[in-house]
């Protein structure tokens, strides 16, 4: 069982001491500049709070400095890695190049077992390939009628999927034609469909490999 935690909003909606990262999250999420941080006790906690954030935030943990001032975390910083919820389908992808061809799968975290697999794609992009991993995943549990939680260990496509667009260098030409086509189909997708399911960051450094990896590292 994960060693409860104690999490300080200094700067947030309401600012105090929390007994949980999801009341803490509701003080900070899409808040600007928000200053956080998380202790193992309570009473390590009360006295950050006390201390104030100008002492204790962005001294590892929630915040990061810069000089000259403070820089907002990213948005996918925001989920800590708790546990692994093995009910969810984790998505890869593997590349030969970049660019370069091009597959991707999904599997059941749980087993391993491949739910999908397609490709390889002529040429494309390993975050091309991630964010078609997604969207497949997406698109499937909802077929299914399911809620599971999608995982990938890409902060560029998650990032993508969350804003419906992409942002890639690769050309448009007569060699990328399928994975555009593909990417141009996974958009509209986002844009026309909703969904529930949870699509979070695999926490490698934490977990290890994520489930669905290829092993071409």
């Amino acid at each position: 069982m994960a060693k409860q935690k104690f999490y300080v909003v200094w700067v947030g909606r309401k600012p105090g001491v929390y007994a949980s990262w999801g009341e803490c999250q509701a003080q900070i999420n899409k808040f600007d500049d928000a200053k956080f941080k998380s202790y193992e006790s309570r009473s390590q906690a009360e006295d950050a709070y006390r201390g104030g954030w100008q002492k204790h935030w962005g001294q590892g943990g929630g915040g990061a400095a810069k000089a000259g001032g403070f820089r907002r975390r990213p948005a996918a910083a925001f989920e800590e890695p708790g546990e692994i919820d093995y009910d969810s389908i984790s998505v890869d992808v593997g590349t030969s190049g970049n660019p370069g061809p091009v597959e991707y799968k999904g599997v059941d975290t749980r087993t391993g077992e491949v739910i999908f697999a397609v490709g390889p794609v002529k040429k494309g992009t390993n975050n091309l390939g991630e964010f078609l991993a997604i969207v497949h995943a997406l698109a499937h549990l909802k077929q299914q009628g399911s809620d599971k939680t999608v995982y990938s260990d890409s902060v560029n496509a998650l990032k993508w999927v969350k804003q419906k667009a992409v942002s890639t260098t690769l050309p448009r030409d007569a060699s990328t034609a399928e994975i555009w086509s593909m990417v141009d189909r996974a958009l509209r997708w986002l844009q026309t469909n909703t969904y529930s399911n949870k699509v979070l960051k695999w926490q490698t450094k934490q977990w290890g490999e994520i489930k669905a990896d290829y092993g071409r590292k």
